[in-house]
């Protein structure tokens, strides 16, 4: 028996014995126009943060993403890494640090969070993509001088190297694209012409602006809640649809609140920005990435 016939084998043990042949046929018939859509476009995935700490979860998001660029989809890959960040900085007896929710960023953490996010879990990710049968590149916002940032001034406090994006170089993703690989990209920038520093980018900000550089057709931001919730204590109170002008009345009545006022913003940066579908899915559901991909089903929440 041949390598090939040998894993086919094995994937066919792993079908549902409770869903008969016309049930999965009528599954991939439901999927077929969404694969004739999708074929040849570019979706932009924000994954990390507390969405890539269980180890399961984190293969299933790669399997996910591997099957859509198999299938001639062109996908990019953000990462971010915060709670890795916070383990690296504990370990050396480092606190971390927050002004505002964003992380202050001395010398020594900017090495830190350089060695987490570019070095491991940049190439951890890599690896794994490869491990699933994918093209996979790792980058950091450095490489080709793909992000260039200045020093973030913001309520007039200094944050240490954090940097805001003010440009986007992208052409050394559409060439890896192009080639059929997944670029899997760290949000590390290079300081702006006359800068050598580089910056801490917050990775959502990050995926938004890459996603409108690239014209890409959708921007989904995996993360670790349902979506946009009416009741937080509550599941079924999502809100699957929000349109971009309704956002300021549910920030200012408190339904979108807290961690996700930023995601909300990156979606509307990248709608904005000509992006026609922003998503916040759950990246703690098994596969939601191809539910919501492949079904007239949906997850989570789109600004539209």
């Amino acid at each position: 028996m041949s390598f090939e016939e040998n894993n086919m084998n094995e994937d066919k043990a792993k079908v549902d014995p409770r869903l008969d042949n016309a049930t999965w046929a009528g599954v991939l018939v439901q999927a077929l126009p969404y694969f004739r859509h999708w074929v040849g476009k570019t979706i932009v995935v924000k994954y990390g943060g507390n969405a890539m700490l269980n180890e399961e979860l984190k293969h299933g998001v790669m399997e996910d993403i591997v099957l859509l660029n198999t299938i001639g989809i062109h996908v990019v890959l953000v990462h971010g890494g915060g709670p890795e960040i916070n383990n690296m900085l504990n370990r050396i007896g480092k606190e971390s640090k927050f002004v505002n929710g964003l992380r202050y960023t001395d010398a020594e953490t900017m090495e830190v969070v350089q060695m987490v996010l570019t070095g491991k879990l940049n190439k951890d990710i890599v690896g794994i993509l490869l491990k699933e049968g994918g093209k996979a590149v790792g980058l950091s916002g450095v490489d080709s001088g793909l992000l260039r940032a200045k020093k973030l001034d913001k309520d007039n406090f200094d944050y240490g190297y954090v940097g805001e994006v003010t440009e986007v170089h992208p052409e050394i993703i559409t060439s890896l694209l192009d080639q059929n690989f997944i670029p899997v990209i760290s949000t590390v920038a290079l300081g702006e012409s006359g800068d050598s520093n580089c910056y801490n980018i917050n990775a959502d900000t990050a995926a938004a602006k890459i996603a409108v550089a690239l014209h890409a057709e959708k921007f989904v931001q995996l993360t670790n809640v349902p979506g946009v919730l009416r009741d937080v204590n509550d599941p079924s109170s999502l809100l699957q649809r929000i349109h971009i002008s309704d956002v300021d009345a549910l920030i200012k009545d408190g339904t979108i609140a807290g961690g996700m006022i930023p995601k909300i913003e990156c979606c509307m940066l990248a709608r904005n920005g000509g992006v026609p579908r922003t998503h916040i899915i759950d990246g703690r559901v098994p596969h939601s990435l191809l539910i919501e991909m492949f079904s007239d089903r949906g997850i989570g929440t789109m600004i539209y």
